[in-house]
């Protein structure tokens, strides 16, 4: 499946927000889940095949490794159905990794290949409350789980971003207590202000519904406090670490598996 862009957005200095039409989407059916992702796949410069591609295909071609397009996981931010449109936001750095530079110099009429979507979240309406925790590559399924609750729902939100001008606007329940908590650059601080602000959390009574994502070593000291310490059930929370400080995505891609392993045994 593919979508040529209709026109890209930028929301803050590090999120851009590429728009997708066009009838490529033609048979595309929204997942169910709040947190509903695409694997997008960016060829390299100087690709020896067109625009719209089969990834399967590319991949059993026996093309060099290098000719392969890069692949990559993005959350669906929005899907709209009486334009036939799908939104999805990328967290842009500067010139670093693919998908960011790719969405940055996007321009309408560009074509992006994808697969999917999935999804394996969405708030439970039986919860008495919802727990989201993130940084600005969760903030797209936090958004759309926010958007998703009813208006008497009592939601906590934590979101960690670089500074005010980072920050978005977000529609919640009158109940949601959403703050942002700004990085100072000084890594040692800014690795634990996601786990410093759960800890400092007033628990309210009832079932809580949590998600967590984000940077692995935030997202795994988190777990570990909500799961040993708040006494949380594994089946009541979406826990995923979506990329790695100081790793690239390709070397994150590549030791992502054994450190969920090794998260999970961190736990017995």
């Amino acid at each position: 499946m593919h979508g040529q862009v209709v026109r890209v957005e930028r929301l803050t200095p590090a999120l851009v927000r590429v728009v997708l039409g066009g009838p490529g989407l033609d048979g595309f059916r929204p997942a169910e889940g709040t947190d509903a992702y695409v694997n997008v796949a960016i060829p390299p410069a100087g690709a020896p095949y067109g625009p719209v591609f089969d990834p399967k295909a590319l991949r059993d071609a026996g093309l060099a490794r290098e000719q392969l397009p890069a692949r990559r996981r993005y959350t669906v931010r929005s899907w709209d159905d009486d334009a036939r449109e799908l939104a999805v936001d990328f967290v842009v750095h500067g010139d670093s990794g693919v998908a960011g530079p790719w969405a940055a110099a996007a321009r309408p009429g560009d074509v992006l290949v994808f697969e999917g979507p999935a999804s394996g979240y969405r708030p439970d309406p039986l919860a008495a409350w919802h727990l989201m925790l993130g940084d600005e590559s969760a903030l797209p399924a936090i958004a759309a789980s926010l958007e998703a609750l009813p208006d008497d729902a009592t939601a906590v939100v934590r979101l960690v971003c670089d500074g005010p001008d980072h920050e978005l606007p977000l529609v919640a329940p009158a109940r949601a207590d959403v703050r942002w908590l700004h990085r100072t650059g000084d890594d040692e601080r800014d690795t634990a202000l996601l786990l410093d602000a759960a800890r400092a959390l007033d628990w309210p009574g009832g079932r809580v519904h949590a998600f967590v994502h984000g940077e692995a070593e935030e997202v795994k000291a988190v777990r570990r406090h909500l799961l040993v310490d708040r006494g949380l059930a594994r089946s009541d929370m979406s826990c995923s670490p979506y990329w790695r400080r100081t790793m690239t995505d390709e070397a994150w891609r590549a030791v992502k598996r054994d450190f969920v392993a090794a998260m999970d045994a961190d736990l017995t």
